[in-house]
C-alpha cells in the first residue's frame, strides 16, 4: 500500500485518507515507521523535487523520505536483531 506520494506539486500522506505533508505529526511519523516495520508492501513515492512545487513540503519530504527509505532498507537486519535479542533472554529464562 502507497502511504505516501506526489501529486499536483504537493506530497500526501495517508492515514485513513490522504493529508498534506505539511500537517504531520510526531505521532504520524511513528504510524509510518510501524507500517514499515509490519507491512511487506510499504510504498512511497521516490523524492524528486523537480515534482514539488511546495518548498516546505520538499523540505519536510526529502528528510522523511530518507529516514523512511533506509529503515525499509534495513527492515530485516532490524527484525532479525530483535528475534535474536529476545530468543537469547527467552534461553536465558527459559526453565
Amino acid at each position: 500500500m502507497k502511504y505516501l506520494k506526489i501529486e499536483h506539486n504537493q506530497v500526501f500522506y495517508f492515514e485513513n485518507e490522504w493529508k498534506t505533508i505539511d500537517r504531520i505529526d510526531k505521532n504520524i511519523l511513528l504510524y509510518l515507521v510501524n507500517k514499515i516495520i509490519e507491512e511487506d508492501e510499504f510504498e512511497m513515492d521516490e523524492y524528486d523535487e523537480s515534482l514539488i512545487g511546495n518548498k516546505a513540503h520538499q523540505i519536510i519530504y526529502k528528510n522523511i523520505y530518507e529516514k523512511l527509505n533506509s529503515l525499509k532498507s534495513e527492515k530485516t537486519r532490524f527484525q532479525d536483531e530483535s528475534r535474536n535479542l529476545y530468543r537469547e533472554a527467552f534461553e536465558k529464562y527459559q526453565v
